[in-house]
């Protein structure tokens, strides 16, 4: 079992639903269920019919029809709330990972960023609480914290829906969780399978943005152990955050092709030396729960029991930062991670 793997989380029987389900996150998340669980249904929500098909047929190759006929392809963007509320009908779990998550495109497309990230995360919000849905993960990203990029603003105004949204669910009683982590090894838009193809091409130099910058890193396997364990701990309104390591972006290009030279090409619009996932700001409100933080909500408006697992708070001057963590990863360590998926 992976670091994050959940221990007691029953999905058999439970109808689920995955926003942005034809992503890197959302494959790996519907192989990940269909390999452990038997749900009664399991929903893909997106925008785009080839994904969907391309989608349809890899899962064919993988499981056999039984297994398969749990799945639903819903064709739908998280911007139109009337197909978003009409997909939701008694679903029971939503996995919300639909985002536009390009830092540069956002820069320069502000408004498409907002509507899909902002506007759609309300609708969603929305649609769940319509359709009494019982638990809602939003994926994050550490770009949300003191974001100074379009792309961390709008999922720290995402963020701040699906807390608040517990307070309006009254005696709907659905309850909404954030998880908010770094860089996904080997997800598209990653920087590893981008060294690649320009290695295999023949490159004759690698491109760092800063050689200072440093990132934090997490497998898609580990995401998903990640989303499905806060599921099974989620009392609603917590921003979930794992402890993972830390690494320069330089150690990876040496690691990758240690006979390449680098080329230092400048930091692009709206990016970050180091990246965090939670500020000494946030302190106060943060819990240590072992192999995770838990950035509390600020106010509370409903019942929310203990963790069963204990917790401790952390000090009142602790930040998570890429650059000053305690865990750190060696070039081996991410090839050694990006194999093992």
């Amino acid at each position: 079992m992976g670091r994050f793997a959940p221990t007691s989380l029953d999905l058999d029987g439970k109808v689920i639903l995955v926003t942005g389900g034809t992503g890197s996150f959302g494959r790996r998340f519907v192989e990940s269920v269909l390999t452990r669980a038997r749900p009664r249904k399991l929903i893909v929500y997106s925008r785009d019919e080839l994904k969907q098909s391309d989608m349809q047929i890899d899962l064919r190759e993988q499981f056999d029809e039984a297994t398969l006929s749990v799945m639903r392809f819903f064709l739908g963007d998280v911007r139109d709330r009337e197909r978003l509320t009409l997909a939701l009908r008694g679903v029971d779990i939503v996995i919300h990972a639909a985002a536009l998550k390009q830092v540069p495109a956002a820069e320069y497309n502000p408004s498409e960023c907002i509507h899909t990230n902002v506007l759609g995360a309300e609708n969603v919000v929305w649609a769940c609480l319509t359709n009494r849905v019982k638990q809602v993960v939003a994926l994050s990203t550490d770009k949300a914290c003191n974001p100074i990029n379009l792309y961390g603003a709008t999922k720290l105004a995402s963020d701040k829906t699906f807390v608040a949204a517990n307070n309006l669910s009254g005696d709907i009683g659905t309850r909404f969780s954030v998880v908010r982590y770094g860089n996904v090894a080997g997800s598209r838009g990653s920087v590893a399978p981008l060294f690649r193809r320009l290695i295999d091409k023949g490159a004759s130099e690698l491109p760092i943005t800063d050689p200072r910058m440093t990132r934090f890193w997490i497998t898609l396997n580990q995401g998903v152990d990640f989303v499905l364990s806060s599921l099974d701990l989620m009392r609603g309104g917590e921003i979930f955050v794992p402890k993972i390591p830390s690494m320069k972006m330089t150690d990876l290009a040496t690691a990758m092709a240690p006979n390449l030279p680098i080329k230092v090409v400048g930091i692009r619009p709206g990016e970050k030396l180091h990246e965090m996932m939670i500020s000494v700001d946030d302190a106060r409100t943060t819990l240590d729960l072992g192999d995770r933080y838990a950035i509390e909500p600020a106010f509370v408006e409903y019942t929310r029991g203990p963790f069963t697992n204990g917790c401790t708070t952390v000090d009142e001057a602790f930040s998570y930062a890429s650059d000053t963590n305690d865990d750190w990863l060696t070039g081996d360590g991410l090839l050694a991670m990006l194999s093992n998926g």
